[in-house]
Formats: structure tokens, C-alpha cells, sequence
């Protein structure tokens, strides 16, 4: 499973706000600040862009969850099909 973290990143003197997603192998973009999404369609719109660009066999996004990251400044998705188990797997004491 590829998690796909992103992270906000503050305008600066030259560049205006943006949304970097990126993966624990290297591949990431950055993409500009859509102010007319709500905050994690921000974020997801960067993770579609990252999909796209870098990863042309991942599983379909329909199917994506998402959560906060750690540090609180962007999110976690990951695909839908990456399990850990299966309902029929787990034994309830």
C-alpha cells in the first residue's frame, strides 16, 4: 500500500500558497492553493494531480479514505482495496 501524504505550504516572498502531496518513495508535486475548494478538496485535488502525473497504474480514487496527519498541517489518503484484514478474519472476544 502507498500512503499519499500532503502538506500545506505557506505563500512566501516569491511564491504564493500551495498543497505538496508526496509518497515515502520520492514521487510528489505541488500544486497551487484552489481557494475555491474546501480544505481537504484542496489536498485531494493535489493527490489526483500526484496520481496523474506519477503513478498511471495506481487503483481507481473512488475509492480513497483519508485522515489528518500527525502534524496537523495536511492528510493522509490511502486506497480503499489496501487492507489489513478482512471482517470474516477477525475473532470478537
Amino acid at each position: 500500500m502507498i500512503a499519499i501524504h500532503t502538506r500545506y505550504l505557506s505563500a512566501t516572498n516569491s511564491k504564493s500558497a500551495r498543497i505538496k502531496a508526496y509518497t515515502s518513495d520520492g514521487r510528489s508535486v505541488t500544486v497551487p492553493v484552489d481557494y475555491s475548494l474546501s480544505d481537504h478538496m484542496r489536498h485531494f485535488h493535489a493527490v489526483q494531480m500526484l496520481i496523474l502525473e506519477k503513478m498511471p497504474y495506481a487503483p481507481p480514487i473512488s475509492n480513497m479514505v483519508f485522515g489528518d496527519s500527525a502534524d496537523g498541517k495536511g492528510y493522509v489518503f490511502c486506497f480503499g482495496e489496501s487492507k489489513v484484514f478482512y471482517k470474516s478474519e477477525v475473532e470478537y472476544a
